[in-house]
Formats: C-alpha cells, structure tokens, sequence
C-alpha cells in the first residue's frame, strides 16, 4: 500500500489517467499498488485527509426534500384551515398552521423518511409520507385534547389528505427531477465494485441496464487472469479484491460496491467494513439475486449468520381468486363505458377497409392453454397469407414479429396500434377469464414453439392486456428485453404491481410511444 502523499495526488488529480482499461493480459491494463499490498496492509495506511468539497447527493436530495416538506406543511394547514372556516380564520389556528410544518417534518423523520438509504427509493418514500400522516393525526389528535384546541374532524381529515396530497407530489417531482439529472451524469455516487470477473459484469450490467442508476462505476477490482469481458473492457480496473481500500483512494470512491463471490472471507468483509467506517465510505453487497423485487427478500439471522430468504412467488390462493375477480370487475365496467366508442371504431374499420372489424387469432395463454384472442383489425384482410413475405427486409424482433414499416397496416389501423386502441376487444378474453387486465402478453403458438426455457416461465400466470414490455418501450423492445420484463412481472407479481402498471399504460398510450 502505498503511502498518504502518494493516494492524495491520485485522489485529486481526474484530468490524469494513469488507469488502462481491462483489455489485456498485460500488467499495463490495470492500476495496482505495489507487491506484496494486502487488505490488512492497505488497513494500516494513513486515511486521506481531504475529501472533496462538492456534497454527495443525499445531502443535496435531503436538503430539498426537507424544503419541499416544510412547503407542504403550510400548503396542507391553509387548505385545511380554509375548508373548515373559509377566509375568516381564527388567530389561534394562524398559530397553530406555522407549527404544523414543524410537526410534519418531525414525523417524518421519526420513521426514517430522510434516510439516506431511502432517498430517491421510489415507493420506500411513498411509503414514509403515508406513514408520517398516520403519526402526525396522533399527535394532532393529542394535541387538541392536552391543550383542549378541540379541532374539528373536518379540519383534521383535511389536513391529513392535504399533507398526504403535497408530500406525494413533492417526492414525484424530486424523483423525476434526480432520474434527469442521473441521466445527465449528475447526482450519482461514485462506485468501485469488488469481485470476480463473472461476478462484476453482472453487477455492472444489471445496475447499467436498470437505468438511472445512483452508482457511476469508476472503477472495479477482480482477481489477476482473464479480463476479456466487454462491461468491463471502458472501466478502469483497480488491482484485485485485496487493494479496495487502495482502489477507494486512488479513484475517490463513495461507495464500495462488493458483488457475489467476491474472493473475500466473512471475515475480510467484516475488517473491510471497518476500514470503510472510518473513511465514510458507505459498503454494499450484492448477495447476486437479481430481478426478485424487496417484498420478496428478507434478512434474518440465524446462529449468528444473516441469510437472506427469497420468498416464492405467489401465484395462487387468495391473491389469485382476488386478482380474477377485479379483473372481471373492471374489464366488465370498462366494456360498458367504451361501449359508444367501441361501436364507432369498428364502423371506421368497416367503412374504410373492406373485411371484418374485429380480428382473432390463436394465442397461448395460462399452462400452454390455447384461446381465440380478439382485436381490433387494422391489416388488410389478407394480413396473415402475406406474413412470410414480410420477415425478411423489415425490422423484427427475433422470436417476436414486429415490423415498423409493415405495408399491411391501415390507415385507420396505424391510428389504432399508435394508441393501443386495438387490444380494446380483449377485454371480452378478460371477462372469460382467459386473459388479465395485467399480466406478459401472450405469443403465437409458433413463437411459443422458439421459447427456450426462461420466457417459458411467462406461461405460469395470465397474459395479459398490458404488462411491464408495454410501459417500458412497448414494440421498441427487442425479444431479450420483452422476456426479461415480462419474467421479472411474473416473479414479483402484487396487486400494488399491476396498479402501477395500469398508471404507466396510460401515459404510454396517450404518448403514443413505442407502438407499431
């Protein structure tokens, strides 16, 4: 381990790169310190002194979040105060609407709502702000009774509904604000993972693919020998498992990011957990389960060893009984609202090219069980006897057939699919229980044929009218990304699930992005 002079004058000089990129065998593809440094070695090296002066950005996140938080406060006082006495309110109320925000903040804080760990989590916020409105009509109700202020239900119901309202939309603004600036390069961690070559790409991999992410790698450490991984061949490598507190230094690393089988002890893992406390330098661990959603995944100890239990997936039972009866619900009560405007589209179909206007098509759906599914037509009638025409020159989705320039398409038909105007018939295959309103989409039996075993997996739930491949690029997918969407529904499916997906369908199909 080299001395403290010689880690700060890497650790601040970034217009240098004295690091090659993993793309050899040659000593010249990594950064290491010298021979003979060890993880206990680097352990007795001085700490860096210096760290750099720009704020990571939890502290930038916490600092609006709190602002937003405090705005909400007063925001829910004065709507509460105006629903139950109009424009004419009382003094005493004034003073009590400048502690709410106080008593809000309060709240959530308590039950962990500024964790840095939680900061940017998505539904792990959500989730604080439901919570912090349950503990702050508590201690509303309290005070109105200690102090005898004797508060009207009205006043408190909105209250509760309004800070609900303002600390919901705060976070999604805050949220989609962090995930541009992410995009951007902004706002992220700068991240060394630790493990083996194999273990390392997938962690980078992963991270990369899920978008947005709040870890920029900088750089990696993997045992000597083969580097020929493509994630790996743009990040610097930094000597092996062994030099991670040389590698934080010399790459001014936020986070260590130690991904399965990393070639390090329980022991060594602990030690360097240690060393990583006293830089402030945060540690995570991958266990190597990806693609299996938090509700999923529980830490529990037992003798001494925490082991991570990976729930099953729930396909049946109750959750199953519910999720059919809300599908026949909804699909039953949307047929009757678009009734109207169903009967005006199929005119338009049949006034504008000759042929039915509904089409069906042989689909597989639950168990390898085949159903008639029905669309909207918006091909020529002759579609499916030009199809083996149309699979070359065109652009296609491996296994699934999608083609953006498909000369069969209608006028009208264009309008649909842009819209997703088209599935709307397949709420009749709901209310027969053949399909859901959520769920992986079903295949033609000549593509079920080509499936290897993983997209398999896809035949254990309903298909569905949408599913996580249609919020996220719809036919802008290619085939690996369609079924490694549709796997990770399956394997995490929860009613909150299908809600979301519901939410983002809507967007996307006004949006009309991705469809063809």
């Amino acid at each position: 381990m080299p001395g403290g002079a010689h880690q700060t004058n890497h650790r601040h000089d970034r217009t240098s790169k004295p690091i090659s990129t993993a793309t050899s065998h040659d000593s010249a593809a990594t950064s290491r310190p010298p021979a003979g440094s060890s993880l206990a070695a680097s352990a007795a090296a001085p700490l860096v002194s210096q760290r750099r002066a720009t704020p990571g950005w939890p502290s930038v996140y916490r600092r609006r979040l709190f602002a937003s938080d405090v705005l909400s406060g007063f925001a829910a006082a004065f709507v509460a105060s105006v629903i139950r006495w109009g424009v004419d309110i009382p003094a005493r109320m004034i003073v009590v609407g400048l502690l709410i925000p106080l008593a809000w903040c309060v709240c959530v804080g308590v039950l962990h709502g500024y964790n840095g760990r939680l900061l940017g989590a998505g539904p792990e916020e959500y989730r604080s702000v439901a919570n912090g409105a349950a503990l702050l009509l508590g201690v509303v109700g309290f005070a109105s009774f200690a102090f005898e202020l004797n508060f009207s239900r009205a006043y408190v119901i909105a209250l509760a509904l309004s800070v609900v309202a303002f600390g919901l939309v705060s976070r999604k603004v805050l949220r989609t604000s962090l995930v541009r600036s992410r995009a951007r390069g902004r706002l992220q961690q700068r991240t060394v993972v630790v493990g083996t070559v194999a273990s390392a790409t997938e962690l980078i991999t992963e991270l990369r693919e899920g978008g947005h992410t709040a870890f920029d790698i900088v750089g990696v450490c993997v045992p000597a020998g083969s580097l020929e991984a493509p994630v790996l061949k743009d990040i610097p490598v930094i000597g092996d498992p062994r030099d991670v507190l040389f590698a934080v230094d010399f790459a001014d690393a936020d986070v260590v990011a130690v991904s399965g089988n990393a070639a390090l002890s329980g022991r060594q893992l602990r030690e360097l957990g240690w060393e990583l406390e006293e830089r402030q330098i945060e540690l995570v661990v991958s266990p190597g389960v990806f693609q299996v959603a938090g509700p999923r995944l529980a830490l529990r100890p037992h003798a001494g060893v925490s082991l991570l239990h990976v729930e099953r997936p729930m396909h049946s039972g109750v959750r199953r009984v519910l999720k059919a009866v809300t599908d026949r619900a909804l699909a039953l009560l949307l047929t009757v609202v678009a009734l109207p405007f169903l009967l005006v589209t199929a005119a338009a179909i049949r006034a504008t090219s000759p042929g039915p206007a509904l089409f069906t098509q042989e689909r597989v759906g639950e168990r390898g069980q085949c159903f008639k599914i029905y669309k909207f037509r918006t091909m020529v009638a002759d579609a499916e006897a030009r199809k083996a025409e149309m699979t070359t020159g065109h652009q296609v989705n491996d296994v699934l057939f999608k083609d953006k320039a498909d000369p069969r398409i209608t006028r009208v038909g264009a309008v649909l699919r842009r819209f997703s105007i088209d599935e709307l018939p397949q709420l009749i295959n709901v209310m027969r229980g053949e399909m859901s309103l959520v769920g992986p989409r079903p295949g033609l039996p000549e593509e079920v044929a080509q499936y290897k075993p993983d997209a398999l997996r896809r035949l254990r739930v309903r298909p569905g009218m949408t599913g996580m491949w249609q919020v996220s690029g719809r036919a802008s997918l290619d085939w690996e990304q369609t079924v490694r969407l549709d796997l990770w529904y399956v394997d995490n499916w929860t009613p909150l699930v299908d809600l979301q997906i519901l939410f983002r369908t809507a967007k996307a199909v006004f949006g009309g992005s991705g469809a063809y």
